[in-house]
């Protein structure tokens, strides 16, 4: 790239160069600076990476799932939208407008409350505790703590069998490739056979819990209704893969992004074990400051007059949650870690009717793995270089070597 880039060689080199994850921050710095709004030659896409723009668009009632038409699928290149099923029907909600996205996740929201989240702190407390001592202060945290914590608590609340949750993480790592804008055909053959597993998978797991209801959000599902009106079975097996998925990698990216943005910031670190209290506005400065989910796509339905520019009805857009979390429109020295910010607001979890239905489940997991980690641990480090995945759409390490002591 040239000493003076343009902008589309700025968001060619975020989404393909593997060298940019580790840090991506100064390219989104850039690009913010040069072109905080632009329309790409290459794919003919939007980029947005103002704050305001972004959340702005996002909540944008203009905006959103993309039709189910081939010649418009196409033209979704950057944000993964043009692989998702051709089924209207076997669309989970991410991929609904209103008013199908309305009436499902009303439906959906009924069996995830913030009340049946909470009742999972002292579980995910539980859980915490047994991986630290299995990780006896030193290993790796992605494999010893920051996968099995998600993926045991995700697969709790949604009803998965302790049994069957190591023959589901490959097929789930898998899955998410096909949200990735620069996946392969190798990959996306890959996720659709793992998609298919999955699901028939899931198919048995429904039929089990109609005839055996339990206390988890599967058989909350079955039972969710408003009058007359029930998810049917396409609504339900869809909906329960996006949540089980996604309760994965966020939240394992997540906190390995807390463990290692607080090695590199020890002073803010010593804060918050001298103010346990700080313990939640510490997991939005990690979400503010590193989120696991960079990017998140919509599709225009009609013609948006923004920032003095028409963003015409039928193009796709791509909004860089990340780089728009550090706008220093919004946020006082935004390249900084600082915790406790009074000035602090975030695109992490998305905006508008999109917004992350988990959210409090991934900020309840970081809060308690902090917490733990605070109390047992004075001092931490990370001991080799961090290996990451080779993705950027949901970013992070895929090997994080620690010590605790």
């Amino acid at each position: 790239m040239s000493d003076t880039p343009t902008p589309d060689e700025l968001i060619l080199e975020i989404l393909t160069d593997p060298a940019v994850i580790p840090d991506p921050h100064p390219l989104y710095r850039r690009l913010r600076e040069l072109a905080p709004l632009f329309k790409t030659e290459l794919t003919q896409t939007w980029i947005v990476s103002g704050f305001e723009n972004s959340r702005s668009l996002l909540r944008d009632p203009r905006c959103g799932s993309p039709m189910d038409d081939d010649a418009v699928a196409s033209r979704i290149a950057l944000d993964g939208s043009a692989r998702r099923p051709r089924d209207p029907e076997s669309q989970p909600m991410l991929f609904m407008n209103p008013p199908d996205h309305t009436r499902v996740r009303g439906l959906v929201s009924r069996a995830f409350t913030p009340r049946r989240v909470e009742q999972l702190r002292p579980e995910i407390a539980e859980m915490t505790d047994r991986l630290l001592d299995s990780l006896g202060g030193e290993g790796d945290f992605v494999d010893g703590l920051a996968f099995p914590l998600p993926a045991n608590v995700i697969s709790a609340l949604v009803g998965v069998p302790e049994g069957d949750r190591d023959w589901l993480r490959p097929l789930i790592a898998d899955l998410s490739a096909s949200i990735e804008p620069t996946a392969t055909q190798e990959a996306l053959d890959v996720a659709e056979a793992a998609m298919a597993e999955v699901r028939a998978y899931l198919v048995d797991l429904i039929a089990t819990r109609r005839a055996d209801p339990r206390d988890d959000l599967l058989s909350g599902l079955i039972e969710a209704s408003d009058g007359e009106d029930r998810l049917s079975e396409n609504e339900m097996l869809s909906n329960v893969l996006l949540i089980y998925a996604a309760g994965f990698e966020t939240t394992t990216h997540l906190l390995g992004n807390m463990v290692r943005t607080f090695v590199a910031n020890p002073a803010q670190l010593q804060r918050v074990r001298n103010d346990p209290s700080l313990i939640p506005a510490a997991v939005e400065e990690v979400l503010r400051y590193d989120p696991p989910v960079q990017i998140d796509g919509r599709f225009v339905f009609d013609d948006i007059d923004i920032d003095g520019v028409t963003i015409e009805k039928g193009s796709s857009l791509v909004t860089l949650l990340a780089g728009a979390n550090r706008d220093p429109a919004v946020c006082d020295d935004p390249e900084s870690f600082v915790v406790g910010r009074a000035d602090s607001q975030i695109l992490s979890f998305g905006s508008g009717i999109h917004f992350c239905l988990g959210a409090a489940l991934a900020r309840l997991e970081a809060q308690v793995v902090l917490e733990r980690l605070i109390d047992r641990y004075e001092c931490w480090e990370i001991t080799a270089e961090p290996i990451w995945r080779p993705r950027i759409t949901i970013r992070g390490v895929e090997r994080l070597d620690v010590r605790f002591t």
